[in-house]
């Protein structure tokens, strides 16, 4: 079946790095627009990214523009989130999600603080 597995996350200083992973199996990963999404406790899910199945295009929420990358690689199945200059306000539990069917990766908690 479809399934969704992430990889990276962690805590990091304000302003550094982080790249998430999520290697899909289970379906034709080319064939599926992809996104990440986070949540913070107490508080909806959050759609932060999104890229098609062709990669043409990638949409972000306001508040990580030009400070974070979707993109993916079709050759592994493999979905990526780049994170730079990381805010205490990216803390939250992230997601990867294929829309169609609704599959979601287990999460993932990324922790930014000094």
């Amino acid at each position: 079946q479809a399934q969704l597995v992430q990889s990276g996350g962690g805590l990091v200083q304000p302003g550094g790095s982080l790249r998430l992973s999520c290697v899909a199996s289970g379906f034709i990963f080319s064939r599926f627009n992809m996104q990440w999404y986070r949540q913070i406790p107490g508080k909806e899910r959050e759609l932060v990214a999104h890229i098609s199945y062709n990669g043409a295009a990638g949409n972000y929420t306001d508040s990580v523009k030009g400070r974070f990358t979707i993109s993916r690689d079709d050759t592994t199945s493999t979905l990526f989130l780049q994170m730079n200059n990381l805010k205490p306000e990216d803390t939250a539990v992230y997601y990867c999600a294929r829309p169609a069917g609704n599959i979601w990766g287990q999460g993932t908690q990324v922790t930014v603080s000094s």
